[in-house]
């Protein structure tokens, strides 16, 4: 088992990250974050954990500095800048395919609020790199004109007390013309899935789609 602290450069930039990769990986599973939260959100780690355990390799980012996410807080400046958050997924995929130990490795992402939509332009970037995305809450419709370019597998993840993030996902859903994809609700949700059992379905969910494409 590999785990350890990272640091990914992209375009001057320094992200800090938390890498873990099992005996006998399967895949790498790349996550991004939502606006507000960090690498280390309690939702995603346990997401992760679970998948870990299934025999993926994760990969916990920062897409923004401790800088930039001060400026964030402040002034919500980069949380809805869906480009900068996808060019530095971009290079992150690119920072595994140059490690020996994950250059062979097929790439997931998973994205969580903004962090699905960054995901989604990522995986238009990187075609041949990414081999499934599994949104959580997301908001792909901030993906925009990139949701008809998706080529890889995309599930989308959304609570059934959700209602805004649902109805915005079935129309992102209708706009995802090239790439197979489905929307699974899960019954009495809200946004975060703190709910009993939710967040374990959310990572079940996650696990039999890599297994399926990755």
């Amino acid at each position: 088992m590999v785990s350890e602290s990272v640091t990914v450069p992209s375009g001057g930039a320094a992200l800090a990250g938390d890498l873990e990769i099992p005996a006998g990986v399967r895949g790498m599973v790349l996550f991004a974050h939502g606006s507000g939260s960090s690498r280390h959100s309690p939702r995603n780690r346990a997401v992760a954990t679970a998948l870990q355990l299934a025999g993926f390799g994760t990969l916990l980012l920062d897409l923004l500095t401790e800088e930039e996410e001060s400026e964030d807080t402040a002034t919500g400046r980069h949380r809805f800048d869906i480009g900068l958050l996808a060019r530095r997924l971009a290079h992150t995929i690119d920072w595994l395919e140059q490690r020996p130990d994950t250059a062979d490795l097929a790439v997931g992402l998973f994205g969580a609020s903004t962090g699905a939509a960054a995901a989604l332009v990522a995986a238009t970037e990187r075609p041949r790199r990414v081999s499934a995305v599994v949104s959580r809450g997301g908001r792909p419709d901030l993906a925009g004109d990139a949701l008809a370019l998706v080529s890889s597998p995309v599930l989308l993840v959304v609570g059934g007390d959700d209602e805004t993030v649902l109805d915005l996902n079935r129309r992102a859903a209708e706009r995802l013309s090239a790439a197979a994809h489905h929307l699974h609700v899960v019954p009495g949700a809200t946004h975060l899935f703190p709910e009993p059992g939710a967040l374990e379905q959310v990572a079940e969910l996650a696990a039999d789609w890599f297994r399926e494409h990755l």
